[in-house]
């Protein structure tokens, strides 16, 4: 039990209301995407593992309860009433790797208002940023096509936190290994490595350097070798793994991290050819994101794999999602939002994939022929449905869905959404809640 603090004042103060007036009705609240940043062509849902977690463990201590109290004079009554607090609800979710747009629920919860409006902080600042994050690295991903990917981005991402997050939400996309350590741990992944400048430059010669970290690592071995002249490293490397008698090992590469990677990959895969070391693999690496994988792999760049970091790892161009999380149900009453350019949609909602696009509908209505519906039940009463999912199955439904979607949507220049559509039955309930909040705005009679 532990986490209730992780929210904003408002939700604490919005939650003490309701429990001082006795509104403990069940609540639903949508999250979703608005809309897309310019250069998205689509989402992949992401965060919804830790989002459970937190939900299964929901509850105020009594180093918070005495916080609440003694710092920000909630009264005892509502503190005793904090106390009692659990999450007891119901969570419907987008699994995590698939593939959304805008508007499209990722989750609906349904709690106590109180619960259900305490929770909120977390879950969008999960989702937010994981989903972010899950999708800027699969437009790495489609710029790669085949080339392999390894997140780099530990160094730079905004936090110890934010750097196991991308490194497991790579893993979603398809990154073939991390850099970082301890994620490769939890998450059972693939660690990949090589050496730094520093590292070179600490020994005596270049050859000093790549002799001595091939006789330590001699079944892992990528030379770094642009640290004083680049093609001159590679004849270097090429006589350390001669005379080490490398060159059948099956993790044998060098590492280009500086200047002109097209022309730079080029020239080494000649040297490397004449060598007759064409087993030896060509890793670029070097502030990459998937506008300049794009242009070196179009361009036939014989660059076998990319270390990405720094702008993957914080999602430079579209470094935030216009996310909300909107009472949608309260006591089985359908609620919307009217305010210009935030608009809502009531109910309790799903989202219906088809061979002619998507379509989102109420949850309780009948599935359109040839749908799938993308939410499914991962909490009921509080309780997961199932154990968690592995990494593994969100990259096959990721690997799949990106099969599904249209080639518009996944263009890496110039992507275009697919736009869903709404069901009938959610148009006719939008129309009637909205007269009806009118009615009790006293804007019509």
């Amino acid at each position: 039990m532990a986490g209730a603090l992780l929210t904003d004042l408002y939700e604490l103060n919005m939650a003490a209301s309701y429990l001082r007036r006795g509104m403990d009705g069940p609540a639903t609240f949508s999250l979703f995407v608005r809309r897309l940043p310019p250069t998205r062509g689509f989402l992949v849902a992401a965060g919804l593992e830790p989002c459970l977690e937190f939900l299964e463990r929901f509850g105020f201590e009594d180093e918070d309860l005495r916080y609440l109290s003694d710092e920000l004079g909630y009264d005892g009554e509502v503190v005793d009433a904090f106390r009692e607090l659990r999450f007891t609800g119901d969570v419907w979710a987008v699994p995590e790797g698939r593939i959304v747009f805008a508007d499209e629920p990722l989750l609906e919860i349904t709690a106590p208002i109180a619960v259900a409006q305490l929770v909120e902080t977390y879950l969008l600042n999960q989702i937010t940023f994981q989903t972010t994050i899950a999708s800027k690295a699969a437009r790495v991903r489609m710029a790669a096509r085949d080339r392999a990917l390894v997140d780099f981005a530990f160094r730079r991402t905004q936090g110890a936190d934010a750097a196991m997050a991308v490194a497991r939400t790579t893993a979603m996309v398809g990154f073939v290994a991390t850099s970082n350590v301890e994620a490769a741990r939890r998450y059972g992944l693939t660690v990949s490595g090589t050496m730094a400048h520093s590292y070179v430059e600490s020994f005596p010669t270049e050859a000093d350097a790549f002799r001595a970290f091939a006789e330590d690592f001699p079944e892992r071995t990528i030379f770094l070798v642009d640290t004083y002249d680049t093609l001159n490293g590679v004849r270097t490397a090429i006589d350390v793994i001669r005379r080490l008698g490398l060159r059948d090992s099956n993790r044998l590469g060098i590492r280009l991290d500086s200047g002109d990677l097209e022309e730079l990959s080029r020239a080494a895969r000649a040297i490397l050819d004449q060598a007759g070391l064409r087993n030896v693999r060509i890793f670029a690496s070097g502030g990459l994101d998937e506008d300049d994988v794009d242009r070196l792999v179009a361009a036939g760049a014989p660059i076998d794999a990319f270390g990405i970091g720094t702008k993957m790892g914080v999602s430079a161009d579209a470094p935030y999602l216009d996310s909300v999380y909107k009472l949608v149900e309260y006591e089985g009453r359908p609620v919307l939002k009217l305010s210009e350019d935030k608009a809502t949609e009531p109910g309790r909602k799903q989202v219906f994939r088809g061979p002619e696009g998507d379509l989102i509908g109420l949850r309780d209505e009948p599935p359109p022929p040839g749908t799938e519906p993308l939410l499914v039940p991962v909490m009921v009463g509080g309780a997961r449905t199932e154990p968690p999912r592995p990494l593994e199955l969100a990259r096959r439904l990721f690997e799949a869905d990106l099969i599904r979607i249209p080639e518009s949507a996944k263009r890496v220049q110039d992507p275009t959404p697919l736009q869903p559509s709404f069901s009938p039955l959610l148009r006719e309930l939008t129309e009637r809640t909205r007269s009806l909040a009118l009615q009790r705005a006293g804007v019509l009679d």
